[in-house]
């Protein structure tokens, strides 16, 4: 289904391509983006460049937590500021009411510049936490089991299981999020079947 625009008339088929962290999320859309040459909008992209070295943002980082929140290059100390938000429940408020509406706008622009019978992928990690399903005509949700994601996350971000669980709490449930997919891709087993349900929907 299209995206209805001002006139009424369907646009573009927009998929909001979620899950849960560390469940396959850039393997589907760098495949989609390969693949199929569907454009990628990643909302982590947009993310980063909210907090570059210079930007507003990172200014009123720096100004609610100290230079030490900076490395030696004037950039974003990540790993100091996910130790702060992902343990402090209003700290990661604040942040995201920061970072947010420049990643909508961002989207936006993006967007716009596109082709308007373009199909694009909008790969959103928080895509239902942020009251962004409205941006989108169907959600695809990448899922595998806790116990995967947890093992996949510590080998990724080289974490102790307390620190990957802590962060697999700061998002939604994984089953919430598949309740409210249109579609589920299941990465509980080979990259390759995982494909093959990618390819399956792409027909749909």
């Amino acid at each position: 289904m299209g995206q209805v625009v001002a006139d009424g008339t369907a646009s573009r088929r927009i998929i909001g391509l979620t899950g849960g962290i560390a469940t396959g999320k850039s393997t589907v859309s760098d495949y989609l983006a390969c693949r199929y040459e569907w454009p990628v909008l990643d909302a982590d992209v947009f993310s980063r460049e909210a907090v570059a070295k210079g930007s507003e943002i990172l200014g009123w980082v720096r100004d609610r937590y100290g230079p030490s929140i900076l490395l030696p290059d004037g950039t974003l100390n990540r790993l100091q500021l996910g130790e702060i938000i992902f343990s402090n429940a209003s700290e990661k408020q604040w942040i995201e009411q920061r970072i947010h509406p420049y990643v909508r706008a961002r989207f936006r622009e993006e967007t716009a510049a596109i082709a308007p019978t373009q199909t694009l992928v909008y790969s959103i990690p928080l895509l239902f936490e942020a009251k962004l399903t409205h941006l989108v005509t169907e959600i695809w949700v990448v899922a595998c089991s806790p116990a995967q994601q947890l093992e996949r996350l510590m080998k990724r971000n080289k974490l102790t299981e307390r620190e990957a669980q802590t962060r697999m709490d700061a998002q939604m449930n994984l089953d919430e999020k598949c309740k409210q997919a249109d579609h589920i891709l299941d990465n509980s087993r080979s990259r390759a079947a995982l494909l093959l349900q990618v390819d399956e929907l792409v027909g749909a």
